[in-house]
């Protein structure tokens, strides 16, 4: 298990500019969010690639800029979209390659869409394979995040798609939007335990449920020690909204406390 930090949380700074200034302050393992199309041209990414060997850092997992389009794309009926949307996420999965990263954070549909569209568990379940076969092409896991508002928020729902995918099935446990759609993240890692392939954390408590380490009461320990038992050994990654903490600099250093809570320094910890 390695802590991590993700680009995401400086949004709206340029990527590289996030990328040089996490570095600079000692953060090692990098999520980041694409934030759109010309960051997935190839000359761009091996200059990221190339930012991140300078530091001796790593990109360890990709977030898509595509998520909100995710629903209309993958998840009608209308089957050239799907190929076409495919095709696109194959840029995702080339830069990645060129990256070295492992995980692809996916949201998937809306709730709403099983009105809307008539979008059914089953049929979510098989183009959701379909993106998560595409990336084992590339060497790359397809994780789906369970998002508040998206068909994911339920434990349910995750859970049904671990039974019909088996080890197909690749999740990331965002702590914050589990308490949203409430639900529990503790029970989340428990029900589908070596399922769990990434992690967004934040703390919580009375001022909010997206907070600095240290900054609410959850008992981010227990919850730590909680993936162990489940064999994790992916990366849990610091993610915050930017109204929630102050500067870089203050979001690095509480970096560095995952980093101490998770006992991680070096990979295979």
């Amino acid at each position: 298990m390695r802590a991590g930090l993700s680009t995401a949380c400086m949004y709206p700074m340029i990527l590289e500019e996030v990328v040089r200034g996490y570095a600079e302050g000692g953060a090692r393992s990098l999520e980041l969010f694409v934030n759109t199309d010309c960051e997935l041209e190839e000359g761009y990414v091996r200059r990221l690639r190339g930012m991140l060997d300078e530091y001796g850092a790593e990109c360890c997992a990709v977030h898509p800029y595509t998520c909100g389009m995710e629903t209309m794309m993958f998840f009608s009926p209308y089957e050239r979209r799907v190929d076409d949307m495919l095709r696109y996420y194959g840029k995702y999965f080339r830069a990645m390659r060129v990256l070295g990263a492992e995980i692809f954070v996916f949201h998937g549909a809306r709730a709403e869409a099983r009105q809307y569209m008539n979008l059914t568990d089953s049929l979510y379940i098989e183009r959701y394979a379909r993106v998560a076969e595409l990336g084992r092409e590339f060497g790359i896991k397809v994780a789906q995040e369970n998002v508040r508002g998206y068909m994911s928020r339920s434990l349910d729902f995750l859970c049904k798609m671990k039974e019909a995918l088996g080890n197909h099935a690749h999740f990331v446990i965002d702590t914050k939007q589990a308490l949203r759609a409430e639900e529990s993240p503790r029970d989340m890692v428990s029900a589908l335990g070596k399922s769990v392939a990434h992690v967004h954390i934040s703390d919580s408590g009375a001022q909010g449920d997206c907070l600095p380490l240290g900054q609410g009461d959850a008992d981010i320990p227990a919850f730590l020690n909680l993936l162990r038992d489940n064999s994790f050994s992916g990366h849990v990654i610091l993610e915050l909204y930017r109204e929630n903490f102050d500067t870089l600099e203050g979001l690095v250093a509480n970096y560095g406390v995952l980093e101490g809570m998770c006992g991680v320094g070096k990979k295979g910890s």
